[in-house]
């Protein structure tokens, strides 16, 4: 499918694994330019070598999406090599494991810092790139801040929160053509997602219980499904902005960890 990407730069935060990944992938197959920054040095330098030995371009900044210095510094230099900026993912977050009663307000500030904080800093500084192209923003939310989880506090606030900075940034941006939406995944199988399920007594027995409740398929959502929704949001010929835009999750569970996997659908999200 040719959406219209070719040698388009495409700032990918968390680009080096799960959902990041797989946009990096799907971005360099229709002829884009990703760039991903991570954090992680290693797996940044395993997915370049998968794009080169495909003969597809790609360049990388690692680096830690917490310092705001290295951020402004690193946006910068990558639109000087590269000549433009035409779209920032903001993926990059961790589940933190932040409760109410098992927490406290520095680790729940922090989490802020991790999962939220770097969204805003990133788009600042790019915003007179995407600005010169009339580019494109697309966040990675999750449905966790729609129907809570219990404990990960400061996640399901930050991705609370980049829904409301979705609308208000769609808002404040169109008068420069600059579109902005948000991504919705429920339970992605990432190398993070499968890492909590192996701390199940039971992994195969966990899993079976969530995916028998999950409307659509009653299967996992791929990585490369979220990569497919989120380009479709950065083609030239979409001019949706602050939209949310919900990958097989219409109508949404949560997973309780007392009680096991548990889906409870909520109404109204058809």
């Amino acid at each position: 499918m040719d959406l219209g990407l070719k040698d388009a730069v495409i700032v990918v935060t968390g680009g080096a694994k799960g959902v990041g990944a797989a946009i990096v992938e799907l971005c360099s197959s229709e002829g884009a330019i990703p760039v991903i920054v991570d954090r992680d040095e290693a797996a940044v330098t395993a997915i370049q070598q998968k794009l080169r030995g495909r003969n597809h371009r790609s360049e990388a900044v690692t680096m830690d999406l917490t310092d705001h210095c290295a951020t402004d510094l690193a946006v910068t230099e990558i639109a000087k090599k590269l000549g433009r900026i035409d779209a920032l993912i903001n993926n990059a977050g961790v589940n933190d494991g932040v409760g109410l009663e098992n927490g406290t307000p520095e680790r729940f500030t922090a989490s802020l810092q991790l999962n939220l904080a770097h969204c805003y800093a990133m788009a600042k500084t790019a915003l007179p790139f995407l600005i010169a192209s009339k580019g494109a923003i697309v966040n990675i939310g999750s449905k966790v801040a729609i129907t809570g989880q219990g404990g990960t506090l400061g996640y399901a606030a930050s991705k609370g929160a980049i829904l409301g900075l979705t609308t208000a940034w769609a808002d404040e941006l169109a008068k420069y053509e600059i579109r902005v939406n948000v991504v919705i995944p429920a339970e992605v199988l990432t190398p993070q997602y499968r890492t909590w399920l192996d701390k199940f007594p039971d992994p195969n027995e966990a899993e079976r219980k969530i995916t028998s409740r999950i409307p659509l398929g009653h299967r996992f959502t791929s990585p490369a499904e979220i990569a497919s929704a989120v380009l479709l949001l950065l083609s030239p010929s979409n001019k949706m902005s602050g939209q949310e835009v919900y990958v097989n999750v219409s109508k949404f569970a949560r997973i309780s960890l007392n009680r096991g996997p548990v889906y409870w659908v909520i109404p109204g999200r058809d």
